[in-house]
Order: C-alpha cells, then structure tokens, then sequence
C-alpha cells in the first residue's frame, strides 16, 4: 500500500477540502508548496538582484569556518558583502510591508476627509467620543464646532502625515514618553511616512548604504513610521467611521457557507467598501432579487483581514484565513468573491474557472487577469456595492452542482479594541489596565503575549499558531491576537471564554473566568496591530510595570508569517522594545553578522529584539522565558501569598 501522506492542516474542514480539490483536478496552494522547493540561497537573504550585473548569490561557505581570504571573495560583483545584501534585502522587505499598511492608511484618511466635506453619500461619523479624543490628541480645536468641521482638520492632519518631510509624526505622542525620547536618541523617530519608505528603496539602489548597521537603522525607522503612523492612522479613523469595536458574537470556518443562499466572500484588508457591501446586502431589493434566482437568501463570509473587520462591526461569520481563499471556492458554493488589497492568490480565478465563481476584483491598484473589475468609487460606494452584490446574485443559477460545505464551523467573541478591554477590567466610571497590571503583579496572570501574523503553505496549515497560543495560555499567558493568528484561534475554539477553564492555567482561567472573556482575545486585522502598541502603552501608564514598554513583562511572535507586512510589523515591535519570535524560515541567515545584530545588538539599543524558532512549543518556550526575566527584573517573580486580616491580627499590626 502506498505511504499515507501527513495532513496538511490541522483543521478538519481544510482537509477535506484539500481532498476534493485533489479529486477534481484543482491544483492549489498546498501543491505548490510541495512542488515548489525554495531557492535556499534567496531564503537566507544572500542573493542580491537589485541590478542588471545580478542576480548575485553570496552564500555562506558550508562545514568550516571562513578565512579572510574567502571572505574577501564572497560579493556580488559590486563588492557588496554578504552583511551589505542581507540587510538590503530585510529592510526592503520592511519597505514592502509598510507601504501596504500605510497605502491602507491613506485610502482611510481620504475616505475620512471626503466624509467630512459631505462628499461619500453612504458614510458617517459613527464614533463621536473617538473623534473628540483624537482632536484633542492632536491639538485641534473643538469649541461648538460641528463633528464634520472637527473631522475635517482631522483628515487633512491624517493626510499630511504621510508627506511630512520633517519633524516627526503626531502619532508618537501614543508611545510613552520614554520610549519616545529613546527614539529621538537613536535618531529613528520618523518625518513623515513615505519619506522612510522612499529613503529605504534609496539607500538599497546600488551603490549607497553599504554598512549594514545604518541599513538596518532605517529599517526602524520605516517600521515605526508603519506601525506608530500609517496602520495607527487607519485603524483610529476606522473606529470613528464605522465604530470602534466591541465583543460580538461570531462564527468561523467554511462551514459558514450556506448551500441554499448566494454566497458572497469578502476577501481582502480594506474594509471602505466592504461596509457598504454589509448594508447593500441587506437591502429589500436585493434580498427579493436573490428569492427570484430561487436562493433562500444572502449569506455574507469573509476572509483573511477584511473578515476580521467585518466580524468585529457587524458579526458577518468568516469563512477561513489566508490558505483557506481557494479551498472556500473549492466547496462550488461561492457565487461571488470580492477582493480588494494584498494578500490574494492570483490562483483563485484559476480555481474560479472550475467551477462557477465570479472573482471580482474592485481597487485599481490591484487587478487579476479574467476576472471581472467593479471599481470601487467612495464618492458612490452603494452603486459599487449594489453592483457586486446583484452580479453575486446573479450568477447563483449557474453553480455546477459539485457542491461540498464541510459541516465544521465554530462559535468565537471578537471585538476587544483598547477601549473595550478598558471598560471591561474597569467598568464605566473607573475603566483602566490596573486589574490587569494588579493580575500579573500577584501573578496569576504571568504575562501577555501578541501573537499574530499569516499563513505559510511550508508549513502545516494552522499547527504552529494552535500549538504555540495553547502552550503560552496553559503557562498563564494572557494572549491577544490579530489577523490569521485570530482566525486560526477561532477554528480552534480558543475565543469563547469556556476555553479558558479548558486550555489556561489556573491563574489565567480565573481571571478570565471573573471577567467573562477568552484566554485569547481578538483584536482586529493585522493593520490593528496598533491596538496592541496602546494597550502595551496603557499597562505602562497604569503603573508598576515599569516606565516602558520594554519593561513590560510581554512578547510578539508570527509562527507562520510569510508577507513583507509581517517583517514590517515584527520590526517596529522589536523597536517598541518587545522580544518577537518568529517561526518558519528567518531571511538574513545567510549573514552571520546580520542576523546576530538583529538577535543581540537591537536589545541594546531599543529594548526588544528578534529571535527565531520553527518549533511552536520552544517558541512559546522561549517567549515564556523572556517574560519571566522581565517579572524578576521588576521584583514581581515570587508568588505573593493573599492573606485575609482578622481584627486581633490588625491590632498586632497596628501595636
């Protein structure tokens, strides 16, 4: 009998996805991984193709130690050394990932201002409270001005961020102000948004930065301006558009999909038009539309980042994470799937033409070949919306009949932005991160763990995101999460507070138990990482966790990251001055150097640092570590016994 091949993932609706694909014919993701070997010099971050005299592959010398001499030989023929290539190619990486969180950013904030001037028909201030707080934390007037007023310095202050060419960004004044004037020191507070991102594709061109230490530094700097600027932007002007989130109740997996509805998927980061899409949906036009074609109704999904946001506003089930886009087609029951920016196969319309789905696609700046482009207009985002809907409707008549949705679906509470994780610890009049510094303090809670990031076909589907977030809650490690890392928890019932009395410690489930929320808790799509920077910042100026958050007893890991985005986000955490752990493959191994300046040396100089382990559970291991030097550093490492004072034992204190 032939050998059985090892699952692909762990979750059961994937693989029986996965099976009927391979039935059918349908070539996917997780073929070509295994089809596709990576070129291992590329991997390590010694092939240089940054001009026409390359691609040049420096690789490090394998079984012996390098003498001068072969290292003097080992360059592009440029002269760049392996430390000069490898540092190129990481910030370039961070380069790539900023942009895309920052384009996102400045979509919002012109989305924001057109809202402001009466100019999107559709949209509205939904979050007053917000956008009075961000004026105020931005130095604009309120008085008796009106919301849009107010919302209109907002937008045009939003905007100029991402062209300021001197200063530093408004947003830093978030971090604590130490942190601050550490980044001040270092000489990486960033100007403006996209000159870090501009200087970054300069100083990697032939021939100009060749010392890797200054490479790097600019590496900060981007990251900071990406994770303090732009993402922060978009998610704040996200909050005050479409509300800020708060606990709702949702489901995941494919087993959202519904045989006898139409079934629209919104796949993508940007969440300007799938709101509307929400609203046109439900629309009594569209809804008799559907019955006519036969449907029972409409059933919306989401996936990858896009889902998360619409999750967190509007309870709209997701469909699955980054590997799961094409296996959702797979099932022969998605009428339409609607993708906006990053992280989409350019497969799924392959997938699409065997069987019946619509790939459409709606931002200008991000095509597919074949499929059908509904551009979105903010100025009239419901005749966008309306468009995409009908042509899901549409089309519901034409499903080929090879119809399989796994019956795998789970329930999940997401929606715990900063201001919500605020007034649960605390209530209405006293909402504050005290309960949660006064848990770890005592420690029953040791720590707090951000665990985020993508999919990685080289890896098992899901397994290093379940394996390392169920060892950091069993070790009493408050988890918080974003993006995939969110979707694959809530496949595997880790967010509804029943998994803390199954999957905690006894220190965490209490408290967990007490407050009524999840050991792991959902924060967002990966853009709202910045959520988890203010919640770090909020534990530090509630006290007696340190002065910084460097001092804090947390840490950061992707177990599967795969996007530029995740280098991006990693770098401005480690910047921030948290330890990040990353899995799955490390992109400047082929510099010894390098890599050891990012592991060691960034400690030195901004507190935090990079490390990385495939292995989930010493992953998790190492981050558990990290966290338990940092309650020794603050004296909270012993066990405080709680001791209940009767009278006479009072006297004997008061004699």
């Amino acid at each position: 009998m032939p050998e059985e091949k090892p699952a692909k993932s762990i979750d059961q609706a994937t693989q029986e996805l996965i099976e009927k694909a391979n039935k059918e014919g349908v070539n996917t993701a997780f073929d070509r991984a295994e089809s596709l070997k990576p070129c291992p010099i590329g991997a390590a971050g010694s092939c240089c193709k940054h001009c026409g005299m390359g691609p040049c592959r420096v690789p490090l010398p394998k079984g012996k130690e390098e003498t001068p001499e072969e290292k003097q030989k080992r360059r592009g023929v440029c002269g760049a050394t392996a430390e000069t290539i490898a540092a190129r190619n990481f910030i370039r990486m961070v380069a790539g990932g900023a942009s895309a969180h920052s384009d996102h950013g400045r979509g919002v904030a012109e989305l924001f201002l057109a809202v402001a001037k009466g100019k999107a028909p559709g949209y509205e201030i939904k979050d007053e409270q917000k956008l009075l707080q961000l004026a105020l934390d931005w130095d604009i007037e309120i008085g008796d001005r009106s919301n849009n007023e107010i919302a209109v310095d907002i937008g045009e202050k939003a905007l100029a961020e991402f062209g300021k060419q001197e200063g530093e960004l408004i947003t830093l004044r978030k971090a604590p102000l130490k942190r601050q004037e550490l980044w001040r020191q270092q000489g990486v507070a960033p100007r403006g948004i996209d000159r870090e991102i501009v200087e970054i594709m300069h100083r990697t061109h032939i021939g100009v930065d060749q010392d890797y230490v200054n490479l790097l530094k600019q590496g900060v700097r981007a990251a900071i301006g990406d994770g303090w600027g732009g993402s922060m932007i978009a998610t704040e002007l996200q909050d005050i558009l479409f509300g800020t989130p708060a606990p709702i109740l949702g489901k995941a997996n494919l087993g959202v999909l519904k045989e006898k509805e139409v079934n629209i998927i919104i796949h993508g980061h940007e969440p300007l038009l799938s709101e509307m899409i929400v609203a046109a949906a439900a629309e009594s036009e569209m809804l008799e539309l559907a019955k006519s074609k036969d449907a029972e109704g409409i059933n919306l999904s989401g996936m990858c980042c896009t889902a998360n946001e619409i999750l967190m506003r509007h309870g709209v089930p997701i469909a699955g994470n980054f590997l799961q886009q094409e296996l959702a087609i797979v099932t022969g029951a998605v009428d339409a799937m609607v993708v906006d920016v990053q992280c989409i196969m350019q497969s799924i319309q392959t997938v699409a033409e065997c069987y019946h789905t619509k790939i459409i696609t709606t931002a200008a700046k991000a095509k597919i070949p074949g499929a059908t482009h509904i551009e979105f207009n903010e100025h009239d985002a419901m005749k966008s919306a309306r468009e995409i809907v009908k042509t899901a409707i549409e089309n519901f008549p034409n499903r080929k009949g090879n119809i399989m949705i796994p019956d795998h679906q789970c329930d999940q509470i997401a929606g715990f932005s900063h201001e919500t994780i605020n007034y649960l610890l605390g209530g209405m009049f006293r909402a504050s991160y005290r309960p949660l510094n006064d848990n770890i303090i005592n420690g029953r809670i040791r720590g707090v763990a951000g665990v985020v990031g993508c999919n990685n076909a080289r890896v098992k589907h899901n397994e290093a995101h379940i394996v390392m977030v169920k060892e950091l809650i069993k070790n009493d490690v408050l988890v918080i999460t974003t993006g995939c890392n969110a979707i694959a928890c809530a496949e595997a019932g880790l967010m509804v507070p029943e998994a803390a009395s199954k999957y905690a410690g006894e220190g965490l489930a209490e408290v967990c138990e007490t407050v009524g929320i999840p050991p792991v808790l959902h924060m967002g799509s990966c853009v709202d990482n910045s959520r988890i920077l203010i919640a770090a910042t909020a534990m530090v100026k509630d006290g007696g966790l340190g002065d910084d958050i460097s001092d804090l007893p947390v840490a950061g890991a992707a177990p599967e990251w795969m996007s530029e985005k995740a280098i991006s986000i990693g770098q401005y955490f480690v910047a921030s001055g948290v330890y990040t752990v990353f899995g799955v493959t490390w992109p400047t191994e082929g510099s010894k150097e390098v890599t050891e300046f990012l592991f060691k040396d960034m400690e030195k100089l901004y507190g935090g640092m990079w490390d990385f382990q495939p292995d989930p559970v010493r992953a998790a291991q190492l981050m558990i570590a990290h966290i338990d030097s940092k309650r020794k550093a603050l004296g909270i490492d012993q066990a405080r016994e709680r001791v209940l004072y009767d009278m006479e034992m009072r006297r004997e204190l008061e004699g």
